[in-house]
C-alpha cells in the first residue's frame, strides 16, 4: 500500500486505537507477553508510516 494513499487522520486513530489496545494488554499479560510485543511491532509499522507520509 502506498502510503500516500492513507489519510494521515486515519493513521492517526489507528495510532491511537492500537497504542491503547497495547497498554491493556500489556497491564494484564505483562510488557514481554507475545501478544504485547505483537502490538508494539505493529505499532512501529504505523508510527513509520505515519512519519513517511508526515514528510511527504
Amino acid at each position: 500500500m502506498n502510503t500516500k494513499s492513507v489519510p494521515l487522520k486515519h493513521l492517526e486513530d489507528a495510532i491511537h486505537c492500537l497504542r491503547t489496545h497495547m497498554i491493556t494488554v500489556g497491564i494484564s499479560k505483562g510488557f514481554n507477553h507475545p501478544d504485547t510485543i505483537k502490538y508494539s511491532q505493529t505499532l512501529d509499522v504505523l508510527l513509520n508510516k505515519y512519519q513517511k507520509t508526515k514528510l511527504n
